[in-house]
């Protein structure tokens, strides 16, 4: 249950001498994965926090995001995983699906994990508010009910939400991603705007479970921002699965069908119908309406939380993590961040999470893992570099007779020798990738991943028996 306000503890540390003007040592504004753990963390410091949610505790990721997003995914591998049993020998068949009953069992598994969030903070002694908490000062939070709550230290934690194309004519008509997890079923026909991450695997998703996808993007190739070589193997695969591809397109209009469908309009005069229409061109920092201009803190040109390498605004006594800093959008990080901020402010372990070589994964099918520098950025960075690359069937298409390859690109300095980045494509890639990434954070060689014996019969091996470049790429202005 939660502690009702004013409910003090002997405090230790930085804490113990906190309470003298203030409610609370640190009010959190959102419980979402960094939010929680930072909550959890200055408490176990012996700080007295407050912890205020408007939706549901857990966040994003664990509500409509990564967790969710990643049991649909399973979901969606399983009509080729019957596929290719018929090469290992079993029956021909076919399941029946049921999006409602896949639809309902990932909502029972995500309320069970926003209990378990809710148990840990209860745990830890933190209050609980489930309303919304808005800023009215650098040291004063009001709570939905009206109540003025004053911290020491206010920590914001709100995250990001969908953006909708505000531009497009009857926006309103479509969905963004929060919505995919509640559809009543499952779509016939999709059409998705966007080509990043979410995008793509939403579009994966449900081109696996049988629906007749659409993707349209303004531009010429999908995931900006990854490595050019898996921007294009990800379109070639998610293509050979079905998704249909309109590039250097954009909406115009979303207008509703007689029969309810949604018609799309996009810029060349072309139309496309489907049950559903997805808007997933990005997220942007949740920071409207939250009081901060009221604080005095500085926003950036996104609406995201300008703050240093702490996690501090330009106002002392508020800080920020996660999506709402627009740094990177990644759960983990965010995680970081909150533990870092928690054990700098409260428990006098000062220290602040390093940005660089943060693994990432979009998990399309087959999916991709990706961790370090893109080729693009290592020869901008680096006059010489070393390009390895393998590309092969696995193990598993060989008797399923799948279409399917993997693919892998180690990027390497050629003056030092050290691993710049590892970028995959195919099934498995992000946990190949998780652990490589290890490595490669504590500045690993090409020689010490040749050094490594490989552990065969296995995709993972093929990281370290790359023995031969496939392109050595020297900067003209580079000294011999």
């Amino acid at each position: 249950m939660a502690i009702p306000l004013g409910a003090n503890r002997a405090l230790t540390g930085r804490g113990a001498h906190s309470m003298t003007n203030f409610d609370t040592d640190l009010f959190v504004i959102g419980a979402g994965s960094g939010g929680v753990r930072a909550a959890r963390v200055a408490a176990g410091h012996g700080a007295e926090v407050m912890i205020a949610e408007q939706s549901r505790i857990g966040g994003t990721c664990v509500i409509r995001g990564c967790v969710p997003k990643k049991l649909l995914v399973y979901a969606s591998r399983f009509p080729h995983a019957f596929e290719d049993a018929v090469g290992f020998g079993f029956a021909e068949g076919k399941p029946e699906f049921s999006w409602e009953r896949l639809r309902d069992r990932v909502e029972a598994e995500v309320t069970r994990l926003s209990g378990l969030y809710r148990k840990g903070l209860e745990s830890a002694g933190v209050a609980i508010r489930e309303e919304r908490a808005e800023i009215v000062g650098p040291h004063e939070v009001r709570l939905a009910c009206g109540r003025n709550v004053s911290a020491r230290t206010i920590l914001v934690a709100v995250g990001g939400r969908p953006s909708r194309q505000g531009s497009v004519i009857g926006a309103e008509l479509a969905i963004v991603s929060d919505d995919v997890f509640h559809l009543a079923s499952l779509p016939r026909r999709m059409v998705v705007l966007g080509a990043g991450y979410i995008a793509l695997e939403f579009a994966s998703v449900f081109a696996g479970l049988g629906t007749e996808v659409h993707l349209v993007h303004r531009g010429d190739a999908v995931l900006r921002g990854f490595d050019d070589d898996v921007r294009r193997i990800a379109a070639h695969t998610l293509a050979a699965r079905g998704v249909k591809f309109h590039f250097a397109r954009n909406f115009v209009k979303i207008e509703t069908c007689p029969q309810g469908m949604r018609r799309v309009h996009l810029q060349n005069g072309e139309i496309l119908d489907g049950d559903v229409v997805l808007i997933a061109t990005g997220r942007v920092p949740n920071t409207d309406e939250l009081g901060l201009g009221r604080a005095g803190v500085v926003l950036g040109e996104k609406g995201e939380i300008m703050v240093n390498a702490e996690s501090r605004s330009n106002v002392p006594s508020v800080y920020a993590i996660g999506d709402v800093t627009n740094r990177l959008q990644l759960t983990p990080v965010a995680i970081r961040e909150g533990h870092a901020f928690a054990e700098s402010v409260f428990g006098d372990k000062p220290w602040t999470v390093d940005h660089a070589n943060v693994p990432s994964a979009v998990f399309i099918t087959p999916e991709i893992g990706t961790v370090g520098l893109t080729q693009a950025e290592a020869c901008e960075r680096h006059a010489a570099v070393d390009v390895y690359v393998a590309n092969f069937r696995p193990m598993l298409a060989t008797l399923s007779e799948r279409d399917e390859k993997i693919f892998m690109k180690l990027l390497v300095d050629a003056e030092t020798d050290k691993v710049l980045g590892l970028h995959i494509s195919g099934e498995g890639a992000a946990e190949m990738v998780q652990l490589a990434a290890i490595a490669i954070k504590m500045g690993a060689t090409k020689a010490d991943f040749d050094r490594t014996v490989a552990l065969h019969p296995t995709a993972a091996e093929e990281i370290v028996t790359m023995r031969t470049p496939a392109a050595r790429l020297r900067r003209a202005d580079a000294t011999s």
